[in-house]
C-alpha cells in the first residue's frame, strides 16, 4: 500500500505516524507563565539531539479546536526556560491528567496532585515524583506548517542541569528497572512498559578494535 499524505486529512496522517513510531518516550514538560502560573503537560514526540552541549527536543502540536498555541509553548516563549521530567509508571495516572486543557491560570501541579520542587539554574519547578529531570534553557523554536490544526513546532532546549535519583544511578548508568519508564503507543489510551529487553552486540569498526 502506498499512501500520499496530501490525499488524506491531517488526522489520518497523525494516526499513521503515532501507529508507526513506537514506542515513544514521554516528556512531562513543566513551565511557568509570564504571570507566574505553573503548567505541566506531556509530549510523546520527544527525543535527544546531541550531547555536546546536551540538547533535547520535543514537538507540541497546534490545538485542534481553535488553532492556538499550547500554554507550554507560550510559556517557553516568554521565559526561555522549561524542565523535562521523565515519566515513570508510578505517576502515570497523574501524567495523563495533565493532558487536560486547563485554563492557563490553573496551577496544574495542584490540579492533578503532582508536587513542584525548585530548580537550581532556572526559575521553573521540577516534578518531585519524577526520578530524572532536565533543567533546560531554550535554544530555538522551529514552527512547522501554516499554523492550521495539524501544524506544530520543534522546541529545542539545552540541558543546563541533570537531576537523577540516587537509587537509579549505578556506576554512571541509569537503572532501567528502577526508573520503570513508560512509553506511548497509538490511540488515546495506549501506553507500554519496558518489561522485556534484549541486547545485540555491535561489531566494532576497524579503528575501534585497537583501542
Amino acid at each position: 500500500m502506498i499512501i500520499d499524505p496530501q490525499e488524506q486529512t491531517f488526522r489520518e496522517n497523525y494516526k499513521l505516524l503515532t501507529g508507526s513510531i513506537l514506542p515513544r518516550p514521554i516528556a512531562l514538560i513543566s513551565t511557568v507563565s509570564a504571570d507566574g502560573y505553573n503548567n505541566v503537560a506531556p509530549f510523546s514526540f520527544f527525543n535527544g539531539v546531541c550531547s555536546n552541549p546536551p540538547t533535547i527536543l520535543f514537538c507540541p502540536s497546534i490545538r485542534v479546536d481553535d488553532g492556538s498555541l499550547k500554554d507550554t509553548v507560550n510559556n517557553i516563549k516568554s521565559t526561555k526556560e522549561f524542565v523535562v521530567n521523565i515519566v515513570s509508571e508510578s505517576f502515570a495516572q497523574e501524567m495523563v491528567a495533565t493532558a487536560t486543557e486547563f485554563n492557563s491560570e490553573t496551577d496544574e501541579f495542584e490540579k492533578v496532585g503532582l508536587h513542584p520542587v525548585p530548580s537550581i539554574k532556572i526559575n521553573v519547578p521540577r516534578v518531585e515524583e519524577s526520578l530524572i529531570q532536565f533543567e533546560c534553557k531554550l535554544n530555538q523554536i522551529v514552527h512547522i506548517g501554516n499554523g492550521a490544526p495539524g501544524s506544530g513546532a520543534v522546541v529545542i532546549g539545552t540541558v543546563v542541569l541533570f537531576h537523577v535519583d540516587n537509587n537509579i544511578y549505578k556506576s554512571g548508568h541509569i537503572d532501567l528497572k528502577g526508573l520503570n519508564p513508560i512509553g506511548r503507543l497509538a490511540g488515546s489510551d495506549g501506553y507500554c512498559r519496558i518489561g522485556d529487553s534484549f541486547e545485540i552486540k555491535r561489531i566494532p569498526r576497524p579503528d575501534e578494535s585497537s583501542q
